[in-house]
């Protein structure tokens, strides 16, 4: 692909957002354009009536490598191909972080000819959705901090027990733990405490699964902060908190139009992170995509054991959504790397190496089949992938019952997912799938949490740490026990054991310790080591960014 070419498509390209509106049956007066190619979709666009006989498609991946295996970019190419062969579609995913977009892995709109634009803009502030859930999580905790200082803590709050830390939307490992209050009796309570990157906040979680502005206030109101000397939870809105916090958010609860390369819509709003969080767009944005569009593309981060597991568990219980398909993401490189050849050797054709790294694919299709749900295939094929290394995974699908396509869409745009449009169309058709949740919130909550470490994971055993225990004590006491699980644990591997690749088998799931999401909905069970606040790495996809005197800026791309 010559990218001189791509950059004169994305500036030709570029049309009105009137237009991309338009495109959707919403007209000029109904959207707040921010600029001349964004624009906010006001929630009265949602219309449940107008959601019967949409179509829902869930992109999904295999377990990735550190560079990421394209769930963007096939989620925006299939688009790109469903609008190709006369379907209306719209995509709808996460809004970047600027942790990763400075951090490891760069910019998050897609990439080459399955790209959203403006790529910059949104990779960079956008509309300020996250600067609006970081202004609210911090004003909590300056309320919170507050109370103890200047309000004679009629609360009782235990500032041993505050569990409420600050946010920034940024890669900091210096700020995982810190101490303030320092400087004298004048500038608060002296105690331990920390920040987290924003995609990690509570109110981010709250947001993606609102279902309107008041249910938000509700949700924000429902944080708990810390607790008190008698072990009581303390909640936001017992520090009148939740009020304020939702009149930050009066804006940032409305998602995003922009537009693919190739001038169709797409809907971009919220962004937690798999690993940590639910790892999906909002439940507003995804039903605004099926009440505009007929088929609504839209992806979950990570594997199918992560941002796929708490999609279908917990994003579709919240949201009442049932997906039609499931399209897995893998590639040639990621199933060479799960057989253990090295990063430096992944370019170099290898079939033996495609067909060893093929039982973690087998996993993930099995993972999809669990919820009752027809998975589709798609080879995010790369310039240096041969054709005897695509047969090997083609063939291992046929033999497993599974559609398979090859998805050219970084190279080629709408084009080169033709083949994958139609055999999600073909899926869609055949009305197969039946989308059935794993557990129910009803279940113990060990029930709950040991289901998915089996069955998704692959796990032999389950095992609880003393304080893990104890806090499930506390939860049951307090009510928290029918609340869903978001299981926090590494991205690269199916187990909590990151060096654990391709399908590990016989391991035990370590569940360390919990957070609570009680406003969000759901507790967190952390396996393994789980970071909450990433570093940067040794060379920061910082260093490559620039931008010259007329401000064009380069090295996101």
């Amino acid at each position: 692909m010559n990218l001189s070419d791509l950059e004169i498509a994305k500036a030709s390209k570029m049309r009105p957002i009137q237009e991309i509106a338009a495109k959707l049956g919403v007209s000029e007066e109904d959207i707040r354009p921010y600029g001349k190619y964004v624009a906010k979709l006001p929630l009265k666009l949602i219309d449940e009536s107008k959601m019967k006989g949409k179509k829902l498609i869930l992109v999904t991946a295999i377990t990735p490598t550190t560079a990421g295996e394209g769930k963007t970019t096939a989620s925006i190419g299939l688009t790109e191909g469903l609008n190709k062969i006369g379907i209306n579609a719209a995509v709808v995913i996460r809004e970047p972080s600027l942790g990763p977009v400075f951090g490891m892995k760069g910019g998050a709109a897609g990439g080459g000819y399955a790209q959203v634009l403006p790529m910059e803009y949104i990779n960079l502030h956008f509309t300020g959705d996250f600067a609006a859930i970081e202004k609210a999580h911090n004003l909590l905790a300056a309320l919170l901090d507050n109370h103890i200082h200047s309000q004679k803590n009629t609360l009782n709050i235990d500032p041993r027990k505050i569990t409420w830390k600050r946010v920034m939307d940024m890669n900091e490992r210096a700020l995982r733990d810190i101490v303030i209050g320092l400087g004298g009796p004048a500038q608060g309570v002296v105690r331990e405490s920390g920040f987290d990157i924003t995609a990690a906040s509570e109110v981010m979680a709250a947001l993606c699964l609102s279902k309107d502005l008041m249910d938000l206030k509700e949700k924000l109101g429902n944080i708990i902060v810390g607790y008190t000397f008698q072990d009581e939870p303390v909640r936001a809105h017992q520090l009148k908190a939740n009020g304020a916090m939702t009149a930050l958010m009066k804006h940032a609860i409305m998602p995003n139009l922009v537009q693919t390369i190739e001038g169709n819509p797409a809907i971009i709003h919220g962004g937690p992170f798999a690993n940590i969080a639910q790892g999906s767009n909002s439940i507003i944005a995804t039903k605004m995509g099926l009440s505009l569009a007929d088929y609504a593309v839209t992806e979950a981060g990570f594997a199918s054991d992560l941002g796929g597991e708490k999609f279908l568990d917990l994003k579709c219980q919240y949201g009442g959504l049932k997906p039609d398909a499931v399209v897995l993401v893998a590639t040639i490189r990621a199933l060479k790397s799960h057989a253990g050849i090295a990063s430096a050797n992944l370019k170099e054709p290898n079939p033996k190496a495609v067909a060893d790294g093929l039982p973690n694919l087998e996993k993930h299709i099995e993972n999809i089949r669990h919820f009752m749900l027809v998975p589709i295939v798609a080879i995010n094929k790369f310039s240096t992938d041969s054709e005897d290394e695509i047969t090997v995974v083609t063939d291992c699908c046929k033999k497993l019952g599974v559609e398979v396509a090859v998805c050219e869409a970084w190279e080629k745009g709408g084009e080169g997912a033709i083949e994958l449009a139609k055999a999600v169309k073909q899926a869609v058709d055949t009305g197969k799938s039946h989308f059935t949740p794993l557990y129910d919130f009803n279940w113990p909550i060990e029930q709950k949490i040991e289901t998915i470490a089996r069955k998704i994971y692959g796990a032999a055993e389950v095992e609880y740490s003393v304080k893990a225990k104890q806090q499930i004590k506390l939860f049951n006491k307090i009510g928290l026990d029918k609340l869903p699980v978001c299981i926090a644990k590494t991205q690269y591997s199916l187990s909590d054991d990151p060096v654990l690749i391709n399908r590990p088998s016989g391991f035990t799931v370590k569940i360390r310790e919990f957070d609570i999401a009680a406003g969000a909905g759901f507790i967190i069970p952390i396996a393994g080591t789980i970071m909450r606040m990433p570093g940067l790495p040794s060379k920061p996809a910082a260093e490559n960014i620039d931008i010259d005197a007329d401000g064009n800026i380069s090295g996101l791309f």
